[in-house]
């Protein structure tokens, strides 16, 4: 390949300068087009997109062969990829990922109602060749990437819990990558749900905010396990009103009652989101947006997917069932007998409402109605990890940070809510229930609809 590997190239490769596509038919008569993305495979391969069914797309079929020439954004450098075409991709990781990139190229360029992906034409590379042309100096990088993970990575190691290693990622990504919005969701298998338990640099927390699987890019990147990264921002995958709508047409109901405001900002620019894996399941996203086009390179796309790895590393080291030894339990407020709070639970999906304000849902929800009645039946407030996991009604998963994930949630959330209950850890694998006013329990029948948003 003349010396040059496509890594060598790959900023060519990030759509903000159209591509040149030529292919012949069986006859040798030439066809050039304008094509936006030629997207990175491998060091083997690149992904062209397939959008229009016209000669190209026929020359392609029948002849197999293509050249594509790439331009460097920023030195105006450009390269002839010499293709040979394999297959067409119409779902899948890579199809998505491409989805998702053409998207914004078609909101920038003002193309959105005429782009759409109708697949990912994937060739192999069989020669990179520089074209002379008049090139501009590079700009010299402006962060050291591979220091920004070593110096987050070192730092995560230091985390003892869960809401530590969440809050200390989120830290990290300010401190050591320039990166002022960010969050992280932890996925609800059995809902097929994110939930937001961790955020930083926003107005409001949006703790228990939630994202379906396949929704925007924090949804397709923990749908498709792979990083999903967007440059210039579209309304397809813009959370808030358009994703509402959005799924509104695809039949999904929300529930204004228990919907609790996503904390992205009003009118970003770039946004990435990173799958969290450990073991061929997904854990959650790292996600990650900015007000400036083009805020996400390919270099920190890499560089964060080191990090969200290792971030999921280390949540399947933290511990989770093993009791340790009970601290000293702090002063106790006084409980104010004359003040009662309500709690309502809707058995459909175990939304919990304090009163008439929604609290949490789903396996989370479930837990704070076992802790409320073991207090209001027994007097109860301590209680471990374990007791949750070994409770068949809770339908706990088997993974120990979906508990985790879960108590943590539902203790930031009654945090927020600042209604007079607590959860505190106290040891490991220990927590207590901590109030200051009164439970009134009410469990609603099957089919009860949720009271107004308040």
């Amino acid at each position: 390949m003349s010396g040059f590997t496509i890594e060598d190239i790959r900023s060519c490769l990030e759509g903000a300068v159209p591509s040149i596509l030529a292919t012949c038919d069986r006859q040798g008569v030439p066809n050039v087009s304008l094509i936006s993305q030629v997207h990175y495979v491998d060091r083997d391969r690149v992904a062209l997109s397939y959008q229009f069914f016209n000669k190209t797309r026929r020359n392609i079929l029948d002849t197999r062969a293509a050249s594509a020439t790439v331009v460097d954004p920023i030195t105006l450098a450009q390269y002839a990829l010499d293709l040979e075409y394999e297959e067409t991709q119409t779902e899948g990781p890579l199809f998505e990922s491409m989805k998702a990139k053409l998207a914004g190229i078609a909101s920038h360029t003002g193309m959105a109602a005429v782009f759409r992906l109708l697949g990912a034409d994937v060739f192999r590379l069989k020669a990179i060749t520089p074209v002379e042309v008049e090139t501009l100096a590079p700009t010299a990088a402006s962060r050291n990437l591979m220091g920004a993970v070593r110096r987050s990575c070192a730092e995560l190691a230091k985390a003892a819990e869960l809401d530590d290693l969440l809050d200390l990622t989120l830290c990290c990504l300010e401190r050591n990558f320039g990166i002022r919005h960010s969050m992280v969701l932890m996925l609800d298998p059995e809902l097929d749900r994110l939930y937001t338990v961790a955020s930083h640099g926003y107005e409001r927390s949006g703790i228990g905010s939630e994202v379906a699987l396949g929704e925007g890019v924090i949804g397709v990147a923990a749908r498709e396990r792979v990083p999903i990264r967007i440059s210039f921002m579209t309304s397809e995958y813009r959370y808030g009103d358009a994703i509402r709508e959005s799924a509104a047409r695809a039949g999904v109901a929300f529930d204004p009652a228990t919907e609790i405001p996503f904390p992205g900002l009003a009118e970003p620019e770039s946004q990435i989101a990173l799958p969290i894996l450990h073991g061929g399941r997904t854990l959650g996203v790292l996600f990650a947006e900015s007000t400036e086009p083009m805020r996400y390179c390919y270099e920190e796309e890499d560089a964060l997917a080191v990090v969200a790895d290792h971030v999921g590393a280390l949540v399947s080291l933290l511990p989770g069932d093993v009791t340790g030894v009970e601290s000293a339990p702090p002063a106790r407020p006084a409980i104010d007998r004359a003040r009662t709070i309500t709690v309502r639970r809707y058995p459909t999906d175990n939304s919990i409402f304090l009163d008439h304000g929604y609290l949490i849902k789903g396996v989370a929800g479930a837990i704070f109605w076992k802790l409320a009645t073991e207090y209001t039946r027994h007097g109860r407030t301590e209680f471990t990890n374990r007791e949750l996991r070994l409770d068949p009604a809770l339908r706990l998963p088997e993974y120990v940070e979906n508990l985790e994930a879960r108590l943590l949630l539902l203790r930031r959330r009654l945090q927020e809510r600042n209604s007079g209950i607590r959860l505190e850890k106290h040891g490991r694998g220990r927590f207590r229930l901590v109030l200051d006013c009164g439970l009134k329990l009410e469990n609603m029948s099957a089919g009860s609809t949720a009271p107004p948003a308040v």
